[in-house]
């Protein structure tokens, strides 16, 4: 069938190489064409003389396959990445990088650590916690090497509406210390008396939480869910977050002016809030506030004035964070902040590891719904930062081992009073912008973190102790940081995510849905709850995309005079001519049970078919040789098997009648047999009509339904392997 192939030899269009003027790729002298002469051919010829043939979806050959592609040591080195970049790491190369990187996280960490183990309703020690064990979990087995795993906001704010609700007793972790005194050891017994008959800490919700999320991790890990997050849209997890960052910050308000405000649950909390902060700004305590606005603007000339200029001489960031920690907790000490102007201290830290500890499993049904979202969110951030490093690096990141990694984090991190696991964007593109090449960087960090956290609580227990409890108890803590200090550190981190809702013009353009889906998803996190509201947002997100799905690209094709062959839409092409007599429809997307029905209605309103009204072949024929006013007829087909180029015009009715509908099947990804139903339906309708219906270009996949649809009864079905086969075939009829 193939009887000549020429093409013009010269230079290819996508020439890659470069001339001397600066890079800019070279353009070929002489105009690139080529010409192809041969028979048209059907889409069986193609197939035959290819040797197609069918893959074999049995679940016996699915399971040979497996076997014969099994490897017992591939598994293990995917189970734990880490054998599988260590062995090629180079110390010489990389490990400079990856110490200063983890220094320089540490750093970050340590303040971080604590503002969002206090802002999670827990200790300051348990965020430094975050820093430890999670993050050698994620080294063994995490496949991201850039990612700084620990705390992150808005994980911390969703575990903090957790442990509001399920917590009725007050974690105090200096009771141990006060317990030798007498008086210390009544006070113990007059709490103790007082408490709930099951008392619930808060620390118990947390490590319970975190069991929990772990446990829902492995559970996606082993169901294969990791392109769950696919399902999180850049307009959902945009508006999601930005809104989180009004939580955080309306629960930082009461430090930052020093008072007492009541805590509220359920719907429209936010607003209460805010109304009792408001009430309670003439109680502010000036030296709390001053000092907090102090901290925010300190940080704020670091972020934007020294750490820019300082980046451009040194590797190391400006520590601005470990710096107003540092201060805060001198000044506290020396100036008695807390005993002369009450200002409220974040308490004691405890020196050492903590002991493992078995979670309460009575509260892991408690907590199932929360530990869900939880879950799903946090996954959808690592995985979001993870494959934009892998990206700029170009390595790959495994969704379902990245579950499994948080899977296990989270799990042991539950028997080390952790909170749920994330990742944070703005220590991750600092580890990475300071060399750090692998998690390697994170040991580092996690050993530096260690050091401080053995060392922090000897220096504190060396104050004196005297023989008043609250004396003790000042001593204990004048020599901590106090809250406003950490409020201002979380306020000022919080500026790159309020700077999301720039992105809301970009949403914007991008089309309706996207802005709708950032605007519900925003109003719904600060008006009703952060849970309720991701769930809102998600299920918007999901209309929108089977909203877009239910409505996929389609259009009538028209072919360029100047080049036969091209064939451009339509309504986009002004000077696209219509091949005469024939309508080539365009559908991309899938035409399964759920899309049969906009197919089927875009079709008709494409090439008016239902406005035809049934006739005869013959008739059809002659009505078709009738002139129409205006319209584009004029066709130059291409020669065929090295003849001369014809010139014809042809005209069309008035009517819209055409001889021949062709189906551009190039864009469509998957049929079922509901849409086969539906073209078999199609193509009666059109010989009723006195058409005929031909499609060009279906991918693989969608041939193979075809043609097991046809030994189902449908059909019989035309089928072409390019478009421009399928139009000389419709003009040879045609003109025949």
């Amino acid at each position: 069938f193939i009887k000549h192939l020429n093409f013009c030899r010269t230079k290819p269009l996508n020439n890659n190489n470069t001339n001397g003027n600066g890079g800019v790729p070279s353009k070929p002298k002489i105009q690139p064409k080529y010409s192809i002469h041969r028979d048209v051919l059907t889409h069986e010829v193609v197939i035959k003389q290819t040797g197609y043939a069918a893959r074999d979806k049995s679940i016996p050959s699915s399971l040979r396959n497996c076997w014969y592609t099994w490897s017992f040591f591939s598994l293990f080195t995917g189970v734990i990445p880490i054998l599988q970049w260590l062995p090629k790491y180079s110390p010489r190369k990389d490990l400079p990088g990856d110490i200063i990187a983890g220094f320089t996280v540490a750093i970050m960490n340590i303040p971080h650590g604590m503002a969002y183990g206090l802002l999670a309703g827990v200790s300051a020690g348990n965020g430094l916690y975050m820093a430890v064990f999670p993050v050698l979990v994620y080294m063994f087995l995490g496949t991201s090497k850039h990612i700084s795993i620990g705390t992150f906001a808005v994980a911390s704010m969703m575990t903090r509406k957790v442990v509001d609700t399920y917590s009725n007793v007050e974690d105090h972790p200096h009771y141990e210390v006060l317990g030798s005194n007498a008086t210390a050891t009544a006070l113990l017994n007059a709490t103790a008396a007082a408490l709930p008959a099951d008392p619930i800490t808060k620390l118990e919700v947390v490590t319970s939480l975190a069991l929990t999320v772990g446990i829902v991790n492995l559970i996606m890990a082993f169901l294969r869910l990791g392109t769950l997050a696919s399902l999180l849209s850049d307009p959902l997890v945009n508006g999601f977050t930005t809104a989180a960052a009004c939580h955080v910050v309306t629960a930082q308000l009461k430090d930052v002016l020093g008072i007492s405000v009541a805590r509220y649950k359920g719907a429209f909390k936010i607003i209460y809030t805010l109304i009792d902060v408001i009430k309670g700004v003439p109680d502010t305590n000036l030296v709390n506030f001053g000092f907090c606005v102090g901290v925010i603007v300190f940080m704020t000339i670091c972020n934007e004035c020294l750490k820019p200029c300082l980046s451009k001489r040194c590797r190391f960031p400006f520590p601005a964070e470990l710096i107003m920690v540092i201060g805060g907790t001198l000044i506290s000490k020396w100036f008695h902040l807390h005993d002369e102007f009450d200002v409220n201290l974040v308490g004691n830290i405890p020196s050492g590891l903590p002991e493992p500890v078995m979670p309460r499993l009575d509260l892991v049904s408690k907590v199932a719904v929360d530990s869900i979202a939880i879950a799903v969110v946090t996954y959808s951030i690592i995985m979001s930062m993870g494959l934009t490093f892998a990206k700029k690096h170009g390595y790959e990141v495994r969704a379902n081992q990245e579950l499994f990694a948080m899977g296990v984090g989270n799990v042991v991190g539950g028997f080390f009073s952790c909170i749920p696991m994330a990742c944070s964007l703005s220590r991750s593109v600092i580890q990475d912008q300071t060399g750090g090449v692998s998690q390697i960087a994170s040991l580092v960090s996690a050993s530096l973190v260690v050091v401080t956290l053995m060392w922090i609580g000897p220096f504190f227990s060396s104050l004196p102790r005297v023989s008043s409890m609250v004396s003790l108890a000042e001593s204990f803590l004048n020599g901590l940081y106090f809250q406003c200090v950490l409020a201002g550190v979380i306020i000022v981190a919080l500026k790159p995510m309020f700077m999301q809702a720039r992105e809301l013009k970009k949403f914007s353009k991008q089309g309706k849905l996207e802005m709708f889906t950032w605007i519900s998803t925003f109003l719904c996190v600060v008006l009703i709850d952060i849970d309720i509201g991701l769930l809102i947002g998600i299920c918007i997100s999901l209309l929108a995309l089977y909203i877009k799905g239910l409505k996929p690209y389609s259009c009538l094709l028209g072919y360029m005079p100047e080049a036969p062959g091209v064939y451009m839409d339509l309504n986009q092409h002004r000077n696209a001519m219509q091949v005469p007599e024939t309508r080539i429809f365009r559908y991309s997307g899938s035409l399964n049970f759920a899309t049969s029905l906009f197919f089927r209605r875009a079709l008709y309103e494409a090439v008016g078919l239902d406005k035809i009204p049934p006739t005869k072949t013959s008739s059809s024929s002659n009505s078709s040789k009738s002139p129409s006013k205006g319209s584009k007829s004029s066709y130059s087909p291409v020669s065929q098997n090295g003849g001369k180029t014809v010139s014809v015009q042809f005209t069309e009715s008035t009517s819209g009648a055409f001889k021949v509908l062709i189906l551009d099947f190039s864009m469509l990804g998957h049929i079922d047999v509901a849409g086969c139903r539906t073209l078999s339906d199609v193509s009666k309708e059109l010989k009723a009509r006195g058409a005929r219906l031909l499609l060009a270009s279906p991918v693989d996949r969608v041939y193979d339904t075809l043609v097991h649809s046809m030994a189902l009864s449908e059909g019989p079905f035309e089928i072409f392997p390019t478009l421009h086969d399928c139009v000389e075939y419709a003009n040879a009829c045609r003109t025949a």
